[in-house]
């Protein structure tokens, strides 16, 4: 009988690694022993996965003794210093960090795009995507498959979680200023209730659009966009693809939303897009404006697939499709695929 490999989770007590833990619990039991690993200063607190309580252990070379692979949830620095130490043992790590997604010897993956890129891995470690990338990629791809993409101009409205937890706290917080009140009706009037309580953001979120996520990268782009333009390109294979994103953080929890023009190399028929829409991996097409059904992150929470609606040819480019997408940012944008990068790993210790 095979053995079952034995898997680490590094930054199981973090909101991502909780989603991993309840995907995990959810998948086929496909492992052995699952370790989960944190910073010490959350060793010995138990969780659950698979219905079991298990103890956390705190960061360090041993706990990746006897593992096959490992998925990363931490900081890119912390990445940067034990993606390699446990690649060093032989484990095969999965990172859900920025750390080393442009490294030309490391894959970045999105199972239902390119999996086959997942089993080359110079460095002994696979890149998982940034989650505005991966909320609009899987459905991309697919039309790509189809109709050879060309060039890409997107608009992000990115929930607040991709922040992280001060991110979703900050918004409760702000909500719980504006609520009742006759604020957003005159120039100023909820920065001065919301004051300096703006926490990542540089203006308040709550009955607002901020047009921002990231830092300040050159020519007044910012990180999360080149992060869509440099991340797609790799994943897709198209080193030359024109993007062009705009990503606005919007008071939503979680679920980030993305409008996607998309130009392909011929003319395209939404008959035809709809099909492969329809029956791709990883895609819900719910499209049907006129019994107003189209995705929005209240209906796609906490659901794994990216939902798309409003498909529709441009008007004015028969070569063109416009899109609205829709992704669990802290599902599929990054515990989910994760976690099936894993599972793709796992199934090489398994055949």
């Amino acid at each position: 009988m095979t053995k079952k490999p034995t898997l680490a989770v590094v930054g199981a007590t973090g909101a991502v690694g909780a989603v991993m833990l309840q995907i995990l619990s959810q998948h086929a039991d496909i492992w052995g022993e699952i370790r989960l690993v944190a910073s010490p200063r959350s060793a010995g607190r138990k969780l659950a996965v698979r219905g079991e309580e298990v103890e956390v252990l705190a960061l360090g070379e041993d706990v990746f003794d006897g593992v096959d692979v490992a998925m990363f949830d931490v900081p890119d620095e912390v990445s940067e210093q034990w993606a390699p130490v446990a690649a060093s043992k032989g484990v095969v790590v999965v990172d859900n960090s920025a750390a080393f997604r442009m490294d030309p010897d490391v894959p970045l993956v999105v199972p239902e795009v390119n999996p086959h890129a997942a089993r080359v891995r110079p460095r002994g470690i696979v890149a998982n995507p940034n989650c505005t990338t991966l909320s609009m990629i899987v459905a991309v791809g697919a039309l790509h498959a189809e109709f050879g993409l060309r060039e890409l101009i997107v608009s992000s409205y990115q929930a607040v979680s991709g922040a992280g937890r001060d991110g979703v706290d900050t918004l409760r917080r702000q909500m719980q200023l504006v609520a009742g009140s006759e604020l957003g009706t005159s120039p100023g009037d909820v920065r001065r209730a919301v004051g300096d309580d703006t926490g990542p953001f540089p203006e308040p979120v709550a009955l607002n659009v901020v047009p921002w996520a990231g830092t300040l990268r050159d020519d007044g782009w910012s990180s999360e966009e080149m992060k869509v333009r440099d991340e797609s390109r790799k994943i897709l294979g198209l080193p030359d693809l024109k993007i062009a994103a705009t990503c606005v953080r919007v008071p939503v929890v979680t679920t980030h939303s993305l409008t996607v023009h998309a130009r392909f190399e011929d003319e395209v028929t939404v008959d035809r897009a709809r099909e492969i829409l329809a029956t791709a991996p990883g895609v819900v097409l719910f499209d049907n404006p006129a019994a107003g059904e189209f995705p929005t992150p209240a209906d796609v929470v906490g659901t794994d697939p990216t939902w798309v609606g409003r498909v529709r040819r441009a008007l004015d480019d028969p070569t063109a499709l416009e899109l609205f997408v829709c992704g669990d940012n802290l599902r599929k944008g990054a515990a989910l695929n994760t976690v099936q990068i894993a599972e793709l790993v796992a199934g090489e210790f398994t055949s």
